[in-house]
């Protein structure tokens, strides 16, 4: 015991001793590294943005518009910063020389589109038409029709296709017998001044129609097999049902997310088996994959080793009106190639992430869902999906023009990545306002003010009906690759000044505010989630206080009735991440009923259609 004192003893001595040793008894480094000047967290910033112009240019000019914002540089730093600038440009163009030698043309595309966003001239190189109609044109010779389709008519909305290439075209989809696309690339021909030169078998071909009997054909049902599930002691078959429709002859077809869910969701841990059926319950199960799928859209691309009798063309889609006549093929609770007719009620239902709905009256019920809305000409109109409980016997379908943007991207594989900016955006009188810029993303990196309007994207502006202004916004981002570069112009109220950034996107996330939820503040978190725009003033309470400064219309709290200049406390926020949706409960005081205080809870889903 004694011992065990002497020790503690003369350890505690020598702590001291070297507790009190002169500075120069240190090793000379750890003077050195103990007096050496603390950098400015700017010079870091600036030698990331130097590593980055060599390994990720893009990138790299995002970083900069940031550090801009964020520093104002003048004099030498501002020349810094346009030679790191100007070597990401020239890095930019180096890597799209790059793809063109290597026939990369998506790449080169791409390249081409975040240039343009730059105002840098691609003139000796190409632009996007150019790349995207060689790249339909390798895709034709390399077997791969649906892409080849898909790519020619984008080529042809950027810039109308010459004779000679929708002749190309035309011909090879009267090749593969698929009249739709056919008649696509008719019109595109005969937009030319040299149609008199259209073969008339190609012509004759593509001016016939095919029948609903025909189409059946084409669509087959789908069945997950999820084995078995217990409820109260018993065993029942677990089996999810859909209809999907061919879309390709190498066999790939398209249904809903939703039908193979259990198929590629990793969080799903059971059983899962998919098969298709052509036919009756008696019918061969017809083993079969996916290939991609996009959760946004509510869309899937499977592919079984089968050889369609029929194949639907998602070249010459239609955009209906209300009161067209559609027809809607599937299998509803199982039973194959079932056809009700009715009409479109109404476009622009906004009940998913990206874009908008059709609601349709025609009969559609559990298993339809993934299968083909077509008009009285077989031209794809959009696909069925699951109807929403809160309305039932109601009907609805993504247009197939969403479906078409989608494609590209399933057609690469696994899971479709979505462009994301991380803005919350509100439709109003003056446009479209950001009511919302969410952390950790491009646009707060750029600091893009909340309360502005958006004036372009990419030099677009965009006008759109009442209602269809977010999705027109969206659609412009939608058909684009993450890691793109962006210029958006914004502007503070509908005659401020422009302020013009330029962004990089990132990948869109699944449920697009649960992590800005989770990390933000509950009173700024009001604004994308509830439309509830608050700005803070002092409480008698211990529950922080805030006055309405705006309500957006249309928002969860509208329809609760708030307005502006209501005192309003938020005394609770929780975040259900795994149900997808949040709840705030507030006391308020409502001007219009005399100030009187009520509580409420406010529910709002995380994945709103409002983002971009």
């Amino acid at each position: 015991m004694r011992h065990r004192t002497k020790s503690k003893f003369f350890f505690l001595c020598g702590a001291l001793l070297l507790a009190f040793l002169p500075l120069s008894c240190l090793s000379s480094a750890t003077q050195e590294k103990r007096l050496a000047p603390r950098r400015p967290a700017n010079e870091f910033r600036l030698d990331d943005i130097r590593r980055q112009a060599a390994e990720d240019p893009a990138r790299a000019i995002h970083l900069i518009g940031a550090y801009r914002v964020m520093y104002v540089p003048e004099g030498a730093d501002a020349e810094v910063l346009d030679t790191l600038e100007a070597d990401a440009v020239e890095n930019l163009k180096k890597a799209q020389l790059e793809a063109i030698s290597g026939e990369r043309w998506d790449d080169a595309a791409s390249l081409a589109r975040s240039l343009a966003s730059l105002g840098v001239s691609v003139e000796n190189t190409g632009d996007e038409p150019d790349f995207v109609l060689a790249n339909a044109k390798k895709l034709l010779n390399d077997g791969n029709d649906l892409g080849a389709f898909l790519a020619a008519v984008r080529a042809h909305g950027l810039r109308p296709l010459d004779f000679e290439d929708a002749i190309l075209f035309l011909e090879h989809a009267v090749q593969v017998r698929q009249r739709r696309t056919a008649a696509f690339f008719l019109a595109a021909a005969e937009s030319s001044s040299e149609s008199e030169g259209i073969p008339a078998s190609l012509r004759r071909y593509a001016e016939g129609r095919d029948s609903p009997q025909d189409m059946i054909k084409g669509v087959a049902t789908v069945l997950v097999d999820r084995g078995y599930r217990i409820e109260k002691g018993r065993g029942y078959r677990d089996q999810v049902l859909g209809s999907a429709f061919f879309v390709d002859a190498s066999g790939l077809l398209i249904t809903n997310y939703h039908v193979i869910e259990s198929e590629v969701d990793p969080s799903y841990e059971g059983y899962s088996r998919m098969f298709i059926r052509m036919g009756d319950s008696a019918s061969a199960r017809i083993p079969a994959k996916v290939i991609g799928w996009d959760t946004a859209m509510d869309l899937a691309l499977i592919k079984a080793e089968l050889s369609p009798e029929y194949v639907f063309s998602v070249v010459d889609r239609v955009i209906p009106h209300v009161g067209d006549t559609v027809l809607a093929i599937g299998s509803p609770g199982g039973l194959e190639k079932t056809v009700t007719s009715g009409i479109v009620s109404t476009l622009s239902r906004r009940f998913l992430q990206i874009g908008d709905v059709i609601q349709i009256d025609a009969a559609v019920n559990h298993g339809n869902s993934g299968g083909p809305v077509v008009d009285p000409l077989g031209r794809l109109v959009g696909i069925v999906f699951a109807g929403i409980e809160q309305y039932q016997g109601l009907n609805f379908a993504v247009p197939a023009e969403r479906l078409a943007a989608a494609l590209p991207a399933m057609i690469r594989g696994g899971k479709a990545e979505r462009p994301w900016l991380g803005l919350t955006v509100s439709e109003t009188s003056a446009g479209a306002e950001i009511i919302y810029a969410a952390p950790a993303t491009p646009a707060s990196d750029q600091q893009i003010a909340e309360g502005s309007l958006i004036k372009t994207i990419n030099g677009e502006a965009v006008s759109a009906a009442q209602g269809l202004l977010i999705p027109a916004l969206q659609d412009l981002l939608y058909p684009t690759r993450p890691g793109e570069l962006v210029a958006l112009e914004t502007a503070i109220g509908k005659d401020g000044e422009i302020s013009r950034r330029v962004l990089m996107t990132v990948p869109r996330p699944d449920v697009p505010l649960a992590n800005a939820a989770k990390i933000d503040s509950r009173e700024r978190m009001a604004a994308p989630l509830f439309g509830l725009i608050l700005e803070p003033t002092v409480g008698k309470s211990f529950s922080p206080s805030y006055l309405v400064k705006k309500v957006v219309r249309g928002s969860i709290a509208d329809e609760a009735g708030l307005s502006e200049q209501d005192p309003v406390s938020i005394t609770g926020f929780r975040v259900m991440e795994k149900d997808g949706y949040a709840l705030m409960e507030i006391n308020v005081k409502k001007r219009r009923m005399g100030y009187m205080e009520t509580t409420m809870q406010l529910p709002a889903a995380l994945d709103s259609p409002d983002t971009l």
